[in-house]
């Protein structure tokens, strides 16, 4: 499945012309109608699913597939297996049977620097008979971190689909593998010659999709998925393939494994290599490593293809672990042959290791800025990925008792992104018998308050809101931060200084410091103490937006907060706003606007903010806060942005103010609803399915400079 330019255009003017169609009143109508649907749909699949690059809303999209499916109900005589609509299976797996794969999913063996891959090269030439001159080229692909797959095709259609399992049998998940949508229902392999062929693959999540399906299930308070590696290869066996198709998961394949003709003879060498095998699936529809694959001509540039990798594998959409070696030639991979675990033509070069275990010695409670309770786990300092982690969240309540985590464990510790570290699981079998179960506290670890927990929340809070230190203290952080005030060199360490020597008691002692005081600290001295001074003074101009962000109110946010700070002329007229008044705001809800009546409802807070009000803070709304009135010759009025790589005459953020001013909407994503892709130095991936999509205007720094400039 490969389109051309010209089929494109057309398959997206077909869809356009089905979208304003009256539906078929006969069934040769049906017929045509149907047809033309089922192509531009798996067409649409094809761009969404394996392109990122979406041509039409989503919106569009339903409508056509709705349109298809009330066709087949209508005329079921039309109806195929292999139908879009027919990709989600209505029934339940009872069970997954054992099937034996075509040839072994082999494992492979393991290298960890360039002197392991010089060795690798030398086998390979013993293997195969050539000398230390002869020239060998390897094809170097990621090592994806997902669940391993192989897919069954037989005349063209999909049959089967298995998990690697022992590597010789696996479970059969061909229900769920049809729901994943960049697994092609049919392929064209004939056209090969190939009547019978297996593919070889691995099923992993976008990490931003994972991200934001953590970020619903915490809006739910449900547990959180401990890493896309698990939630890709956990939705494989799912018994729902519904809730397989929710997963968002997508299929890579990087191997055709065994391919043969009608009479069963073998046709695998008429590829002649690996790289032509792995460019057919792409040709084909399949999704495939495109610009992380790279044909290399000896076993140096293959190392610095890896090293490449390594650095930057941060950088790609799915989590990769290492970077796969073969041999591109397949008779020289015939010559060089397998051992009962792996073939001797691959070997797998694995990144720095982002998984270690450690002793779980304790857990702390830390009491956040809305009474938020969060266990954090003090475990023995251990290296991942070079740096040492010693403390590490435990989310809630539900996330320890879920995971049977217990006080002196061992436990395997993971850098998520090599960022976050998180413990993926405790290694019961190393326990003694002296481990402890951790008992979450029912009162405050600060002011003992009983603790309470909201039936729709994964956390307990301590409700003591306004007189519970803990609190007060990191409402003081978090006022002072760069999201909020924005106070310039008042970090988290003075606002504790300052609190444990009795000068912060709530968010309004900021703004009525002894600078004199101040200056006699040591560590300060009367220039640091002035410096602050003028940051505090500065912070007392800003927008009210940025203001009402740093009020700790649980659920305001930057965004909500800009969205409000434009309806008022004073911070406190929200002391007469109701329900419906902040509900009339696009984006703004009952949950946040309840929260803000409740909190101005407060006589204390009321107090609290005439006081830093008569200190200085502005309360009153400043141009910065009012909506941004776009001339009617802007010259970007109305068009969507993006910029991606290097910029050279200004920041990223300078660039999207500029085009915000000259009319534009910044967004953060390739998509259809893209206008304008503004291309730095090393654009990568974006410029590509910027390309691809052939709808973005792509604009060079220079240019984007002409264009808001006159």
């Amino acid at each position: 499945m490969k389109y051309s330019a010209a089929e494109q255009k057309s398959l997206v003017e077909e869809s356009k012309n089905l979208l304003k169609s009256p539906d078929a009143s006969n069934e040769m109508e049906a017929t045509f109608q149907i047809e033309s649907l089922r192509k531009v749909i798996v067409y649409h699949e094809w761009k969404y699913s394996i392109q990122n690059a979406p041509v039409i809303s989503d919106f569009e999209y339903d409508h056509l597939y709705k349109k298809l499916e009330a066709l087949e109900k209508a005329y079921p005589q039309l109806l195929t297996p292999n139908s879009p609509t027919q990709r989600v299976s209505n029934d339940l797996i009872d069970e997954f049977k054992s099937v034996n794969h075509m040839i072994p999913m082999l494992s492979l063996d393991n290298s960890y620097n360039a002197e392991d891959l010089k060795d690798f090269d030398e086998r390979v030439r013993k293997n195969t008979g050539l000398s230390a001159d002869d020239p060998i080229e390897y094809v170097v692909e990621p090592k994806y971190d997902g669940g391993g797959i192989a897919l069954l095709y037989e005349n063209d259609q999909l049959m089967r689909a298995a998990t690697r399992g022992n590597g010789i049998a696996g479970e059969e998940i061909t229900l769920n593998a049809r729901a994943i949508s960049s697994v092609p229902l049919n392929a064209a392999f004939s056209k090969m010659g190939f009547s019978k062929v297996e593919l070889r693959g691995e099923v992993v999540i976008r990490k931003d999709i994972f991200d934001k399906m953590n970020d619903e299930r915490a809006a739910e308070g449900l547990q959180l998925f401990a890493n896309p590696r698990n939630t890709a290869s956990g939705g494989l066996r799912m018994k729902d393939p519904k809730e397989v198709a929710k997963r968002g998961l997508v299929a890579f394949l990087y191997q055709i494994g065994y391919a043969v003709n009608e009479a069963g003879e073998n046709k695998m060498m008429t590829l002649e290599n690996h790289n032509n095998a792995v460019s057919l699936l792409g040709d084909l529809g399949f999704m495939v490593p495109v610009e992380q694959r790279k044909v290399c001509k000896n076993i140096e540039e293959v190392s610095d293809f890896c090293v490449e990798w390594q650095e930057k594998r941060d950088t790609y959409d799915y989590e990769i672990d290492g970077m796969v070696i073969k041999v591109n030639d397949l008779k020289l991979q015939e010559k060089c042959g397998y051992t009962s675990h792996h073939p001797r033509w691959a070997i797998a070069f694995k990144f720095k290791a982002k998984q270690a275990t450690s002793k779980l010695v304790n857990v702390e409670y830390q009491i956040g800025k809305i009474g938020s309770i969060t266990p954090v786990a003090k475990i023995e300092p251990v290296s991942l990925a070079g740096v040492t982690v010693s403390s590490i969240s435990l989310h809630n309540e539900d996330f320890i008792t879920s995971k049977d985590i217990r006080i002196g464990d061992t436990v395997l510790v993971e850098r998520a992104g090599d960022v976050i570290p998180y413990i993926v699981k405790p290694m019961e079998d190393l326990r003694d018998g002296s481990e402890q179960v951790i008992e979450f506290p029912k009162a405050c670890p600060s002011c003992g308050t009983t603790l309470v927990r909201a039936e729709s929340e994964a956390a307990w809070r301590c409700d003591n809101h306004y007189a519970c230190e803990a609190q007060v203290l990191q409402r003081m952080i978090h006022h002072v931060s760069k999201s909020a005030m924005d106070i310039d060199g008042f970090g988290k360490s003075i606002v504790e200084r300052f609190h444990e020597m009795g000068w912060l008691k709530n968010v309004g002692d900021i703004y009525r410091l002894d600078y004199d005081a101040i200056s006699k600290l040591e560590g300060f001295g009367a220039r640091s103490a002035k410096k602050l001074e003028a940051s505090i003074n500065k912070a007392k101009q800003n927008p009210i937006h940025r203001f009402l962000n740093s009020l700790s109110v649980h659920h305001l946010g930057k965004k909500v907060s800009k969205l409000i700070a434009q309806e008022i002329t004073h911070v406190q007229d929200l002391k007469s706003w109701t329900l419906e008044n902040f509900t009339e705001i696009k984006d703004v809800g009952p949950v946040v606007a309840e929260n803000v009546i409740a909190f101005f409802e407060n006589p204390d807070n009321v107090a609290l903010l005439q006081l830093m009000e008569e200190l200085g803070v502005n309360m009153k709304q400043t141009q910065e806060d009012k909506p941004k009135e776009i001339a009617e010759d802007a010259p970007l009025r109305g068009k969507t942005i993006l910029f991606t790589g290097s910029l050279e005459k200004m920041t990223r953020k300078q660039a999207q103010g500029m085009a915000e001013n000259a009319g534009a909407k910044n967004i953060s994503a390739i998509s259809s609803n893209l206008n304008i892709l503004v291309a730095g130095a090393k654009a990568g991936s974006k410029l590509k399915k910027a390309q691809a999509l052939g709808t973005v205007d792509i604009l060079s720094e220079e240019e984007f400079l002409a264009l808001v400039e006159g």
